[in-house]
């Protein structure tokens, strides 16, 4: 397709869009090759409920995200828009992330959620999941692409995807139809920390997203923390190195509440939390069919008499309440032995 047809096509989408022709054409330029799909895409995206485009003149544009260096031109939505206008901070980490870590994520981002701060992440594996998991819960997280918002990356998160596009949000500066690219996700990056008042890393290799992440923010003049580790555990080596650089030390939720001037209400800390979380589910029929040794869907259907619709309904729920993790092979029980 020809570039000065493509141009017609930016600048008719812009009417239809209600934003500057001047914006689409520099997203334009952004999205190479130029492509007429992607206008098209962009144009039939916000026909539908609960989803559409914010341009960064519209009065919905993320007040913080105007203030970085390179602000995305437009952003694609979909779910609750108005999580956007409210406080919100990026917990953020590695995708294989220990068990500790991701209690830690999940205490912090569950805590947050539960004062009224919106949890951003990238839906990746890891913390990133684990993160979302708790504080889709209160219907209080912010998802972040590196895709097009139709494009579900990793697979794996294919549940979860679904579940913020309902309760909380998914938000990308990619058209629908983009898939995962390496490059896309530096880009992400710069706009989960760019949205966000700070950014916490709970668990990061010294080379990392989520440490250019936290680089991202610091640029911008955010407040950054980072959850302190073994000095032993190659998984918080990034953390220990910001928190050479000036990080505030992160062991609590209200390290995080402090920034927005709150506190958390008295809470069980993420062990004693975790143990509250199984006794609850001890007369879950599901539950009891977990054990140690990975469990397939079709398995712990013959083992508890539940549908598989029942089953993988209550899989998820019990993987946002971390009582089990999905691994190769199936599922297993995670936590206390």
């Amino acid at each position: 397709m020809g570039l000065n047809r493509a141009k017609q096509e930016v600048k008719l989408a812009a009417k239809e869009l209600a934003c500057p022709a001047e914006v689409l054409e520099r997203w334009q330029q952004s999205l190479k090759p130029v492509d007429s799909r992607l206008v098209n895409a962009s144009l039939k995206w916000q026909e539908q409920a609960n989803q559409g485009v914010i341009s960064y003149f519209d009065r919905d544009y993320p007040v913080l995200l105007k203030t970085i260096s390179n602000p995305p031109w437009l952003l694609f939505w979909q779910g609750r828009k108005e999580l956007l206008a409210g406080a919100m901070v990026a917990v953020v980490g590695s995708r294989k992330a220990s068990h500790s870590g991701l209690q830690m994520a999940d205490w912090l981002a569950k805590q947050s959620a539960n004062r009224g701060v919106t949890v951003v992440s990238g839906l990746a594996m890891g913390i990133d999941a684990q993160a979302h998991k708790a504080a889709v819960e209160h219907g209080l997280t912010v998802a972040v692409l590196g895709t097009g918002i139709d494009k579900i990356y990793p697979p794996r998160n294919r549940q979860l995807h679904r579940l913020i596009a309902h309760q909380g949000l998914l938000i990308s500066e990619f058209p629908p139809g983009v898939a995962a690219r390496m490059d896309h996700f530096p880009r992400r990056n710069r706009i989960i920390s760019g949205i966000s008042k700070g950014t916490v890393v709970v668990e990061a290799a010294k080379r990392s997203g989520s440490i250019s992440t936290a680089i991202a923010a610091i640029s911008e003049g955010r407040n950054v923390g980072a959850v302190p580790g073994s000095v032993f555990a190659k998984e918080s080596e990034g953390c220990h190195w910001l928190l050479k650089q000036g990080a505030e030390v992160v062991t609590h939720p209200d390290d995080i509440l402090a920034w927005f001037d709150l506190s958390s209400p008295l809470q069980a800390g993420p062990i004693e939390q975790e143990m509250n979380d199984q006794e609850s589910l001890a007369n879950s029929s599901l539950f009891a069919n977990v054990g140690l040794e990975p469990a397939t869907i079709d398995q712990l259907v013959s083992r508890s008499g539940l549908s598989a619709a029942e089953v993988t309904e209550q899989l998820l729920l019990l993987e946002l309440q971390g009582a089990v993790a999905a691994v190769p092979g199936g599922y297993i029980k995670v936590g206390r032995r």
